[in-house]
């Protein structure tokens, strides 16, 4: 699949650069004091449990930023749906090169890949639907970029990126405020003084507060924690006079009964903080002829 605009190559590579940091530290002594910095091998990427495997594009991105001259062989790609015991690339080079990117490689993804597994189980409840499934913000600090990308390559629709690209009110902002009328009120007034164009969206807790939302005219209503016969309701209520989220406690289970009151989106944060880890592992094979 086509990178997510978010995952640009600047990001990236500061997302790479404070990993390496953090993880070499002053050196690699257990690498130094054993490999000859002259000494070429190769290894390969073995997946060790069924999943839609991702990860692979920013694994070569980190073999390369750290020592460009890795040959990389990819034969598998993200968004691939791949068996236990299959290879997902080759890395041949410098040993030392290797052994001290392995384990950020195998970091990233392992975890993206758990989560586009996840992505893509919970999305394929959702055929048949107009729904998307949504990420959200409880991500991994300084980790989001891999994550909502995995999202992304599991099949998921990236919400916000940030708090900087979407305006959402939610309940504390409301409450802050008084009302939904003058938090509404309020933001409108910023936007239009600031020129900055974005879309609002409201999160609800009633039907009294769907109406009051629909009567200060937002771009999005989030119901949120709503029984299903309520969301019905609402969404009834707005008739497609604004998009609809449901949010709030929602299990995979629940998806098909969730999206079937006809909401536009249904967002999970179970999607990045619950994700199982896939087993992933870097064995190192005879030189290839």
């Amino acid at each position: 699949m086509t990178r997510p605009s978010y995952a640009t190559d600047k990001v990236l590579s500061h997302f790479i650069k404070a990993a390496l940091e953090e993880d070499l530290g002053d050196g690699d002594h257990s690498t130094l004091s054993t490999i000859p910095k002259d000494l070429i091998q190769e290894a390969q990427c073995l997946i060790k449990e069924d999943c839609i495997l991702a990860g692979v594009e920013l694994a070569e991105k980190i073999f390369k930023t750290f020592d460009k001259s890795l040959e990389i062989t990819l034969l598998k790609k993200d968004g691939d749906f791949v068996k236990k015991g299959t290879i997902a690339f080759r890395v041949k080079g410098r040993a030392q090169s290797i052994l001290q990117t392995e384990r950020l490689v195998l970091n990233c993804m392992q975890r993206m890949s758990g989560i586009a597994t996840l992505t893509h189980d919970w999305d394929s409840r959702l055929l048949g639907t107009k729904t998307k499934l949504l990420d959200t913000r409880k991500t991994t600090p300084n980790f989001r970029v891999c994550e909502k990308w995995a999202v992304a390559i599991g099949g998921g629709t990236n919400h916000r990126y940030g708090l900087y690209d979407m305006i959402m009110l939610k309940d504390n902002h409301i409450d802050f405020n008084g009302s939904i009328t003058e938090a509404v009120k309020s933001c409108k007034a910023y936007l239009k003084s600031t020129k900055k164009r974005l879309k609002i969206e409201v999160e609800t807790r009633t039907l009294e507060e769907v109406k009051e939302a629909l009567d200060v005219k937002v771009d999005r209503i989030m119901l949120d924690n709503m029984d299903t016969a309520t969301m019905s309701q609402a969404v009834k209520l707005i008739d497609g006079r604004c998009q609809t989220e449901a949010s709030g406690g929602i299990t995979r289970d629940m998806l098909q009964e969730v999206a079937a009151c006809g909401v536009d989106f249904i967002s999970a944060g179970a999607l990045t903080h619950s994700a199982a880890n896939i087993d992933i592992s870097l064995k190192a094979i005879a030189l290839s002829n």
